[in-house]
């Protein structure tokens, strides 16, 4: 008898919860068969996220009237190869990795209030600096087909993502084409934090730098989108003893029907050997539909300037093919090939090659979406 009141009390409390808020389950398993190859050693795997990137969410949203609403997401990344997840950065430093296998949000963790004003988003959450890379990339940077101003870049830990983010978004509906976000993130340092402590009657060198602001930064991007156009520009710094990263990119894309244009340009600054060094990098591509897939391709590159040695650049190549089966389901194939010299070492999937070599790469896979 009071099993039975209980239950029924929690099912009429899901019921009113449920009434007041819509949560989605969502997700992506995406596997393939990678093989790269290199100066040094080969390497054949089945690997995640050739196309898309294999994750787990949750999202929901609550109507709060007048146009208001509230809203969370969690995103796990998920290596669909072999069950584990993925990690997580705790403090934008490289002391903040977390996660080793155990499922965490990294992917993203957000908890939002929206409004004609537009919206106010607290937690994990991709910085603005990323999004032209990724959004004006024809592979999407995921897979081996990935833009080398990601795969090479050297801003750091926040190149991607930022913990701890106070970001606002500009309303998307109200500013005839005009869109945009910004974001502040925390390093959540004490606030008496230095490199290395000094001690006597040895001093160490540098002893004392202060780093209660390494892993704080903010990042801002500004875009236009009418039509077949879209264009945005987007600049960050995030602070750090050792020398604070900067990034700043402008990217675009044009629609012309029988094919989409892409194209972005970025110029960096970050620490490379122990010292702050400069790099730029490029890449032009698209996607032209066939039958009831598309053909990507793009050729990018990224310098880092090493002066007086040469600059350390790599070049990609990468050519795909992806057949819809349905909405949620495609394969998939992408070769890449890829060149270095001044010294890099970059190679696909996971191969070896010797400074200066190259490399190429081939994925075939299956992406599903739910």
């Amino acid at each position: 008898m009071h099993k039975s009141l209980i239950a029924v009390a929690a099912m009429t409390f899901a019921g009113a919860a449920f009434a007041q808020s819509s949560v989605t389950i969502f997700g992506v398993v995406d596997t393939r068969v990678a093989y790269g190859s290199g100066s040094v050693a080969n390497k054949t795997q089945l690997a995640s996220s050739g196309m898309n990137a294999s994750r787990l969410g949750f999202r929901g949203v609550e109507d709060l009237g007048d146009g208001m609403s509230a809203s969370f997401w969690l995103e796990s990344a998920v290596n669909a190869d072999d069950g584990s997840f993925g990690t997580t950065n705790t403090n934008n430093q490289s002391s903040g990795s977390a996660g080793g296998g155990a499922m965490v949000f990294g992917r993203r963790s957000t908890v939002s209030l929206s409004g004609n004003w537009g919206e106010l988003r607290l937690g994990r959450d991709f910085t603005p600096q990323f999004w032209n890379l990724s959004e004006f990339d024809p592979f999407g940077t995921t897979g081996n087909g990935t833009t080398q101003t990601l795969n090479s870049i050297i801003t750091g830990t926040t190149q991607v993502r930022a913990s701890n983010s106070i970001g606002y978004f500009l309303p998307k509906e109200t500013l005839n084409g005009f869109y945009g976000q910004g974001m502040y993130y925390l390093g959540e340092n004490n606030s008496n934090a230095v490199n290395v402590v000094c001690t006597s009657p040895r001093v160490p060198a540098g002893c004392g730098v202060s780093t209660k602001n390494d892993g704080s930064g903010w990042g801002v991007r500004l875009g236009f989108k009418s039509g077949p156009f879209d264009v945005a520009a987007a600049t960050s710094r995030t602070t750090n003893a050792a020398g604070s990263p900067r990034q700043s990119n402008i990217g675009g894309q044009w629609d012309a029907g029988v094919a989409t244009i892409m194209a972005h340009y970025s110029r960096d600054k970050g620490v490379v050997n122990g010292s702050m060094r400069n790099a730029k990098g490029w890449l032009v591509g698209g996607l032209v539909p066939v039958g009831a897939g598309d053909i990507r391709i793009s050729y990018s590159q990224y310098a880092v300037n090493l002066a007086p040695a040469p600059d350390r650049i790599t070049k990609k190549w990468a050519l795909g093919y992806a057949y819809n089966l349905s909405k949620r389901t495609a394969l998939y194939v992408t070769y890449a090939r890829l060149s270095n010299g001044g010294g890099a070492t970059q190679a696909l999937n996971g191969a070896t090659t010797a400074a200066n070599g190259s490399s190429t790469g081939y994925d075939m896979g299956i992406r599903h979406r739910f």
